[in-house]
């Protein structure tokens, strides 16, 4: 197929455009680089720098091709910023979504696949969450991804769309050659955090955190490899093919990681040490957030590579021993 992939510049995207030309289907990819790198997109995949805001931009590549399907990874993502900066969250992630649908609608394109979050959960009553659990989220990141979630059902239900949502976990790890990997600005990923500070690039990792109810006294969170987030969304494309298909699925381990796992995991790879900061607990931490994804391994044979931390961590340090500053295109 002919895949529109919005944000594909983007850490997810990019690895996801990677997986689709693999696969043997056709990429074009939209993004306006306020996050996102030119390196990170193959050359030959057909870019257009353009903002999901942008209706004339939509309308012009929809007109430019046929597309047969729609993924979008391009919202705004930094849960902190989302709280100081609520307006910037709901003008992209929102509006900005919902102008994309409405270019979709105009062109005949009715198949989506869209990037959630289990921050639409908000702080789960009890754990592993499943798909069905109450979404109340505690934050405005998670709240414009649950609205794009509602707004997904009432076109599915007037069968304007097929569509499926992934609502992630923690996004981890490199392309395994290590050609692309994870470079953001500001950096609030723990795995690279780490790196960067066992490289003596980035200050010492500050630990959010001791006195948690978990083994360790750390926060547990459940990593999943970007390259396994990325087969996920190629896998439900079948399922696309029912109108007014309506799915909605975890994408975890179900294999919860604390934060001194993750820095002993980052210590054995690098073979180097992880300088720390204690700190007191952020609010809003919950003391565990991990999945159950039995939903996605049943109805699309989904099951994820990377099983444990190590593998996932040896991934993130084949790009960041490469690439220690990232990209370099800021």
């Amino acid at each position: 197929m002919k895949v529109l992939v919005a944000g594909g510049a983007g850490y997810i995207g990019s690895h996801c455009v990677r997986q689709l030309l693999a696969a043997g289907h056709e990429s074009v990819v939209l993004d306006n680089f306020a996050y996102g790198h030119r390196a990170a997109v193959p050359a030959d995949a057909k870019l257009h720098d353009a903002s999901l805001a942008d209706a004339a931009a939509l309308d012009c590549i929809f007109k430019s091709g046929r597309i047969d399907l729609v993924m979008h990874f391009a919202a705004f993502c930094y849960v902190g910023e989302s709280v100081t900066a609520p307006l910037k969250y709901y003008l992209n992630n929102v509006t900005g979504t919902y102008t994309l649908l409405d270019a979709m609608l105009r062109h005949g394109v009715k198949k989506f696949v869209f990037s959630s979050t289990c921050a639409t959960y908000g702080v789960p009553a009890s754990l592993p969450i499943v798909e069905g659990m109450p979404q109340a989220p505690i934050n405005p990141y998670g709240q414009t991804k649950l609205d794009v979630e509602n707004a997904l059902k009432a076109l599915a239900h007037a069968q304007s769309i097929s569509f499926a949502a992934f609502r992630y976990f923690n996004a981890a790890g490199a392309a395994e050659d290590g050609s692309i990997g994870e470079d953001h600005d500001p950096e609030t990923h723990l795995i690279p955090l780490a790196i960067g500070a066992a490289q003596g690039i980035r200050p010492a990792l500050q630990i959010f955190g001791t006195d948690y109810p978990t083994p360790d006294k750390t926060c547990l969170r459940d990593y999943v490899h970007v390259d396994d987030l990325s087969r996920a969304h190629i896998a439900v494309f079948d399922k696309l093919a029912k109108p007014g298909a309506a799915l909605f699925y975890n994408l975890g381990t179900g294999a919860p990681t604390s934060v001194l796992e993750v820095i002993q995991a980052v210590e054995m790879v690098t073979q180097l040490k992880v300088p720390v900061k204690y700190a007191p607990r952020r609010e809003g931490d919950p003391p565990a957030l991990y999945a159950n994804a039995a939903k996605a391994q049943r109805e699309l044979g989904w099951k994820p590579k990377f099983r444990s931390i190590e593998p996932i961590v040896e991934s993130a340090w084949r790009w960041h021993s490469r690439k220690p500053r990232g990209y370099e295109d800021r």
